[in-house]
């Protein structure tokens, strides 16, 4: 039996398969994200130009009325 000091065990640098997992995840969620945006500005409808309505408007005139002048003279 040694009587040495202990052996340590060195742990894994890096990133594990789960690490990579998620990273892959997130890099295809922004991705679908960027492809859905880029679609919805696609499918908008172009912008129309105005609709101008000009309309004259006739004045009321007093047509087939009775016309009476009246005189009034003070007593």
């Amino acid at each position: 039996m040694s009587t040495g000091p202990p052996v340590r065990r060195r742990r894994k640098r890096g990133v594990g398969v789960l690490g990579w997992l998620v990273r892959i995840a997130a890099a295809a969620i922004v991705f679908a994200v960027g492809v859905a945006v880029g679609q919805a500005l696609e499918d908008r409808p172009e912008p129309s130009t105005p609709v101008t309505s000009v309309q004259t408007i006739q004045p009321w005139t007093q047509t087939g009325g009775l016309t009476e002048t009246r005189t009034v003279t003070a007593p």
